[in-house]
């Protein structure tokens, strides 16, 4: 079946797609941003950019440091970071939907 993949411009520079968002999944999974990178086989280095950039693009935090204890520190979603998620798979979703019949005839066509 096909997929939509969404990918949102926000303006010059700054956009939010599948990719950003699976990241910041992982943050949420992982508790930190070097745990999410290796989940997704990225180098700390790219996935400390790409929270950068998210943060710089949204003018606010999306990841936020957790002091360490014992464990160490590590990294989760701020709320405003949790909604972007939520919002993103949100209109991924309705956008799938709104889809799903002309995606279905396309692959009776094809």
């Amino acid at each position: 079946m096909p997929r939509l993949s969404i990918r949102i411009d926000l303006g010059p520079g700054h956009r939010l797609g599948p990719g950003k968002v699976r990241l910041l999944e992982m943050i949420a999974a992982h508790g930190s941003i070097s745990g999410a990178g290796r989940a997704l086989g990225m180098s700390y280095r790219r996935a400390w950019l790409l929270v950068e950039a998210m943060n710089t693009g949204f003018g606010r935090p999306v990841v936020e440091a957790q002091i360490g204890g014992r464990a160490g520190g590590g990294a989760r979603l701020s709320a405003f970071g949790a909604d972007i998620v939520a919002q993103y798979r949100a209109v991924e979703a309705a956008a799938e939907a709104a889809a799903a019949p002309f995606l279905a005839r396309l692959l009776r066509t094809g």
